[in-house]
């Protein structure tokens, strides 16, 4: 506990270019916690997240009917939306939504391999620098470690999934009918990036959400590895 102490003093005296040499003098064993527990510890509550929430994503719905990741409409089509539903074409709009969506929980799919692999990678010296830092470090960490990898992987499936459910056919037609009311000006977006950006910003909130959870709840460190561990960040 003492260690603990002094560890929190000298945070709140040194800068953040000072702290990741703090961090290295730690011992390397705190409290009977050794660095592979806390390398363990964390790569454990990735594990978590990815398995509870991004799993929910590759669902019917996964982000259609979750408003932290529903993907609505780009900037630039969101009058389209709302021209159509003004004008009685509600239905379809919905429809539009529903099939951006239905791609995103397609491309989810191919997340979890390069998931393991980055969590694996975690070192210990990671391991120290993430235990103690914000409410979303790891999930940081996963993002700087896995978002090029992910749009590589989903922006190809998401494109498929945009030809297999046929959303390229319907927004043709919405857009189609929304360009021909007077008075409005043609577009024609990039959607395929568009979702494939977007379903990299709602796999990492569902991480996001579960590394809060354990590290704010007690009740969600759910093995006696996650207790030993975050007890420390406490």
């Amino acid at each position: 506990m003492k260690k603990i102490l002094l560890f929190i003093i000298a945070f709140q005296l040194v800068g953040c270019g000072e702290l990741q040499q703090v961090i290295n003098q730690l011992p390397q064993e705190t409290s009977g916690i050794s660095n592979l527990d806390i390398a363990s510890g964390l790569r454990e509550a990735l594990d978590m997240g990815i398995d509870k929430q991004v799993t929910k994503l590759t669902t019917e719905n996964g982000f259609f009917k979750n408003e932290l990741v529903k993907i609505l409409l780009p900037e630039e089509l969101q009058k389209v939306d709302k021209t159509l539903r003004d004008v009685g074409l509600g239905n379809l709009a919905d429809e539009g939504l529903k099939v951006l969506n239905r791609a995103a929980e397609d491309a989810v799919g191919e997340a979890t391999p390069i998931f393991i692999n980055a969590v694996k990678g975690i070192t210990f010296s990671d391991a120290k620098s993430i235990l103690l830092g914000n409410d979303d470090a790891a999930t940081q960490y996963l993002t700087n470690s896995t978002k090029t990898a992910l749009y590589s992987k989903f922006n190809p499936v998401i494109k498929k999934s945009f030809e297999k459910v046929g959303a390229d056919n319907i927004w043709k037609n919405l857009i189609t009918k929304y360009n021909s009311i007077p008075l409005t000006k043609n577009v024609n977006p990039d959607l395929t990036d568009y979702v494939t950006q977007e379903a990299l910003k709602g796999v990492y909130t569902m991480i996001a959400v579960e590394e809060k959870e354990i590290r704010t709840k007690t009740s969600s460190r759910t093995t006696d590895l996650l207790k030993k561990v975050f007890v420390l960040q406490d």
